[in-house]
């Protein structure tokens, strides 16, 4: 009588823990607990990661329904212990939606979840190849520890040595000769979603809190976030234009940041930002790229990139340089003939910007938000370097949807020839470059103003490459379990679509098919910040929560540049 007010299963919750309590410890439902529960040992077989509970235990708290029968639970290894911060995961605070709140298809991956087991996908850690190079560390200092969030950890890579940086503000063991001769750099990718595309999109946050989504709620949660990772280089999608020139600009600038910024064309009001510390970079050159033409209607999207050429300060060749690339690119999941062509349009702008005088690449870096899914014919011919389309449907290019309704096979070529752009994603044409005196440019204009060297005229073909041999910063699935990641959560989905693609140097992975061998150096991947799953996300209420305030998680990773 006196919990009447509790659902059913909470009470049958409180008289089973009080029954199989010692004496010295009894609870009691009529204030709040003062300890919390923490996993002692392993997980039960019906969860994948550690799940203690919040201490405050109110009349809003509803037992979340992935947790399976009660009976279940109370035969499972779980222990009661003093609160410690160094758990993962918390339960959401009474601020989450009830479940009767939740979206239909939110309730039908959960209730489908119920009753199952994940044993048979809990295998041996050192067995699995990735995980046989990498050791977790848990970044206690740099993320919140407050309740409602999930702690993101940091996973090293440890055929490194035992001396590498592991983060800046730590000190290093390395000699002085040592350090003059690496430079170590992080590296975020963060679709930070605009106002503007979330009010006109709001149906994918019908599961939100509306107080959550108020611009002057989540740009302070977005700022804190970008304070506490504190990459060297952020690589931002949607970032809408009024509050880039009112607040983020002078923010990030106020970090030490410089800015640069492209917005999208037509009536878009968002765009892309690289951003970058002035004390580890500075800027050799800034190149939009955007892929609406008016004079080609395949290109009537208004999509933009962004490609940087930074060189890195103390450094111990003078003439060493990064090339960092942004993008977003188109949503539709039925238009994949306008993803390869917005990708092939990004890849020969890149491949314009990063030759170094010896006709060798220097290290790249692609970040962005592709709106496409790992092994989907998009996602493979930017790691493999090449891509049969012959036969493809336009629907299956990105892998976006389960049965695509874009059926409508490629055209060969997909794209015409006054684009300029070859099937190698290089500039067909070069512009001979401009004299800078006046003098010479009036002489050469008495040439012809129309001199143009053609690099390549090929015949008609289904294949594409590009010349970058590119890896991804995360592999995607849990190396322990299989479960995928996501770096994307809302009321409809929840899927990867965000990445860190990086020129590899030699030893650090095998080359990729159809890639050449000339890179000047490279890049070796030191760390990464952990993604999540998607069960993860919903004990948050998915994305954005309280903590997270976009519907996508930040990318980080750690690089060392590597000189040939």
């Amino acid at each position: 009588g006196r919990h009447s007010m509790l659902p059913r299963h909470v009470q049958r919750l409180g008289r089973d823990w009080i029954t199989h309590w010692n004496g010295s410890q009894i609870l009691t439902l009529n204030s709040p607990v003062s300890s919390c529960m923490r996993w002692a040992g392993h997980c039960p077989p019906w969860a994948s990661f550690p799940l203690p509970i919040p201490a405050d235990f109110s009349a809003n708290w509803r037992l979340p329904p992935f947790l399976g029968p009660w009976r279940q639970f109370q035969n499972s290894n779980w222990h009661l212990d003093n609160y410690t911060q160094s758990c993962c995961f918390h339960l959401p605070n009474p601020s989450m939606k009830s479940e009767g709140e939740e979206p239909l298809t939110k309730k039908r991956r959960l209730s489908s979840q119920r009753d199952t087991s994940t044993s048979e996908e809990e295998t041996n850690f050192s067995n699995e190849k990735e995980a046989s190079c990498l050791s977790v560390a848990q970044n206690e200092e740099k993320h919140s520890s407050k309740k409602g969030t999930i702690k993101r950890h940091w996973e090293y890579f440890c055929q490194q040595s035992t001396t590498m940086k592991i983060s800046e503000n730590k000190e290093s063991d390395q000699s002085n000769k040592e350090s003059e001769a690496t430079f170590d750099f992080t590296v975020m990718s963060y679709n930070i979603l605009s106002q503007n595309l979330l009010e006109d999109n709001s149906h994918l946050y019908k599961h939100c809190r509306q107080r959550l989504l108020f611009w002057t709620y989540r740009f302070p949660n977005i700022l804190q976030e970008i304070k506490q990772l504190d990459a060297d280089v952020l690589c931002l999608q949607e970032v809408q234009e009024d509050h880039y020139r009112t607040e983020i600009k002078s923010s990030l600038e106020s970090l030490g940041y410089h800015c640069e910024y492209k917005m999208r064309t037509g009536r878009k009001p968002d765009g892309c930002a690289i951003c970058f510390k002035t004390s580890k970079f500075s800027l050799i050159s800034s190149n939009p790229v955007e892929f609406f033409r008016r004079d080609i209607p395949l290109l009537d999207r208004d999509n933009v990139g962004l490609v940087l050429l930074l060189q890195p300060r103390f450094h111990c060749k003078t003439d060493a340089a990064i090339c960092v690339a942004n993008t977003h690119l188109l949503y539709n999941p039925r238009r994949g003939d306008i993803k390869l062509t917005q990708l092939a349009m990004l890849l020969a702008e890149i491949a314009s910007v990063a030759p170094q005088k010896d006709g060798s690449f220097c290290p790249i870096i692609i970040c962005g938000d592709f709106n496409s899914v790992p092994g989907s014919p998009l996602y493979r011919f930017i790691k493999e370097g090449k891509l049969n389309y012959e036969g493809l449907a336009i629907g299956k290019v990105s892998g976006q949807e389960q049965f695509p309704r874009g059926q409508r096979i490629l055209s060969i070529p997909i794209w015409p020839k006054k684009l300029g752009i070859s099937q190698n994603c290089v500039y067909e044409i070069k512009q001979q470059q401009k004299e800078e005196n006046a003098g010479e440019k009036l002489e050469a204009a008495k040439l012809d103003n129309t001199q143009e060297i053609v690099v390549a005229s090929e015949k008609l073909t289904s294949k594409l490459r590009h010349h970058f041999k590119l890896s991804s910063v995360y592999s995607h699935y849990l190396p322990e379990t299989g479960v995928p990641e996501v770096t994307t959560c809302h009321s409809r989905s929840a899927v990867t679509v965000d990445y860190i693609f990086y020129s590899a140097a030699n030893d650090a992975a095998a080359a990729q098919p159809g890639a050449e061998d000339s890179f000047h150096g490279g890049l070796k991947l030191l760390g990464r910040l952990a993604l999540l799953t998607e069960k993860d996300l919903w004990t948050v209420n998915g994305l954005p929560n309280e903590s997270n305030s976009s519907d996508h998680l930040p990318l980080l990773a750690e690089f060392r540049l590597i000189e040939r």
